[in-house]
This record gives structure tokens, C-alpha cells and sequence, in this order.
């Protein structure tokens, strides 16, 4: 491989693990420099820092949440742009309020659909602007009868959340909101984690186990609950309801729901930018120091 590419690998697996540069270089030569089996070998040999999903902020641009009071839909939106002075201004924010009303109003279901009615927005925005603008993703919502709807913007559009409740509560339904944009939870109940998820994390637990001495001399049994403890603590960090209520961390999202007898049906969160690769910065000279 090249060196400038094994740089660039090294800078993205060391942003997803926090690992050192030199375990980031050994992890992907080991794995063929294939990024997700370095971050296991990584964790495997406990050297990374954190299991965490990649989800650097790589674009500019918005999110943002718009509700019609007319027809009752919400729709939650990312629109990126090349820089985050024109994400902060207000010429980039108006073209963003004019697509969410756009998606409504024309009950656009598809990106390609709304890039083709919104051509002439983006074209005359690009003209004013000098830039390049791009419709990420978006997500309409449209409650029944006796549900609850909330949303919520952070950092001024860094991040936008829209959570749907069984039944209506417009304070809880904000309160969930802004938790989840804080938190950044991936499903709402134990049971929505796929099998294959729990099946990977268990087999880099097993793996990781190997490594530690605390561990050697455990009965197959031992160790098998061992694991599912650490699998379960593992997920835990990232479902609602094991969650701490960020009102009241001395009670669980499952606590707060159970009392006011309401559950959670679906949320969204969008974070500007997350999983897109950014501009590269000058990181080749601080690696090249360590790894020549």
C-alpha cells in the first residue's frame, strides 16, 4: 500500500478508537488494512480507547426540523454546504427552511425527488453563495391519532432530534428530545439491538478475554456470563431506555416512561456532517515522525 494512503487509514482508525499511532498502524497490517477489523483487533488487545462508532463531524451545514400545524407531518432534514461560514448565515438558513417546506408541501418522499423540484433553489442559492449544496437526508413523520410528536434543535442546528411518543406529552416528548441529542442512543429497548450485533460484540469480548489475567483459569460457564455482562454493559451505553434520564440521572429512561405510563415508538437524530469524510488536514507529518 501507499504511504500516503496507510496515513490516512491511520488517522481514521486512531479518530474511531483513540488508540496510539503506532497500535493504529500495527492493528491495520495485521488486518490488511481493512479499518473495521483493525478497530476489533484493537479492542481484542485492548488498546483502543473507546467502542465507539466512527461519527466525526466531516460537513457543514444544518439540521433542522420543521412542523407543519396545517397538515400535521414533521420533517427532520440535513442540508450540507462547503463551509460553516455559510452554514452560520442567514441566506443558507432561509434556503434550508424553503426545502423543508418544499418536502411538505409537494410530500416528497425521496432525496432524488426533492433535489429535482428544489434544482432551481440550490442553483440560485449556489449563484448567491458561491458554494456547493447538497441535500443529505431527511425523514417525514406523520403521528396518528393520540400520539405524541417533540423535537429539538442543539448548537443551532448541529444537531436535530424528533421523537414520537405513544401517547401525548408535549413536555416529555422535548425532555426525550434534547436526552437524545445529548446521548446520542442507537436503539430504544434492548430488544431492537439486531442478533448480529450482539453475536459480534460477544465474539471481540471472547477475544479481549484472552488478553486478561483477571480471567484466566474461569470455567467455560464463568466466562460465558462474564461476557454476556460485559456485552450487555457494552449496549446498554447506547439504548434509551438503560439510559440516565438526562433530567433526572437518578432514574432510567424505562423508569421516567413507566411512570408516565408512555413509550417511545420511533426517533431521529441527525448530526451534522456525521460519516462524511472532511477535508484532510496536515496529519502526514506528525505520523510520519512516529512510523518512519
Amino acid at each position: 500500500m501507499a504511504e500516503g494512503n496507510l496515513i490516512e487509514l491511520i488517522k481514521v482508525l486512531r479518530d474511531r478508537t483513540g488508540a496510539g499511532l503506532m497500535d493504529c498502524k500495527a492493528a491495520l497490517l495485521a488486518t490488511d488494512c481493512d479499518v473495521d477489523k483493525a478497530a476489533d483487533w484493537l479492542r481484542e488487545k485492548g488498546l483502543a480507547k473507546a467502542a465507539k462508532k466512527a461519527s466525526r463531524i466531516a460537513a457543514e451545514g444544518l439540521a433542522y426540523v420543521k412542523v407543519c400545524s396545517k397538515c400535521g407531518k414533521t420533517v427532520i432534514l440535513e442540508l450540507n454546504c462547503e463551509t460553516d461560514f455559510v452554514a452560520k448565515g442567514d441566506a443558507f438558513r432561509e434556503l434550508v427552511e424553503n426545502v423543508a417546506t418544499l418536502i411538505l408541501k409537494e410530500d416528497l418522499t425521496t432525496v432524488d425527488e426533492v433535489k429535482a423540484k428544489a434544482e432551481n433553489l440550490f442553483a440560485d442559492a449556489t449563484v448567491k453563495m458561491g458554494e456547493k449544496f447538497d441535500l443529505r437526508r431527511f425523514v417525514v413523520l406523520n403521528k396518528e391519532e393520540g400520539q405524541g410528536i417533540g423535537s429539538y434543535i442543539h448548537m443551532g442546528g448541529k444537531i436535530a432530534v424528533v421523537v414520537v411518543l405513544e401517547k401525548e406529552d408535549e413536555e416529555l416528548a422535548k425532555q426525550l428530545a434534547m436526552h437524545i441529542a445529548a446521548n446520542n442512543p442507537s436503539f430504544i429497548n434492548e430488544g431492537d439491538v439486531p442478533a448480529e450485533e450482539i453475536a459480534h460484540e460477544k465474539a471481540i469480548q471472547l477475544e479481549a478475554a484472552k488478553n486478561d489475567e483477571k480471567l484466566k483459569g474461569k470455567t467455560p460457564e464463568q466466562l460465558d456470563k462474564i461476557l454476556d455482562g460485559k456485552v450487555r454493559k457494552t449496549f446498554a451505553e447506547v439504548i434509551l431506555a438503560s439510559q440516565p434520564f438526562l433530567m433526572d440521572p437518578s432514574k432510567n429512561i424505562a423508569q421516567v416512561l413507566k411512570e408516565k405510563n408512555n413509550n417511545v415508538l420511533k426517533f431521529i437524530r441527525y448530526q451534522v456532517g456525521e460519516g462524511i469524510e472532511k477535508r484532510k488536514d496536515d496529519f502526514a507529518s506528525e505520523v510520519m515522525s512516529q512510523i518512519k
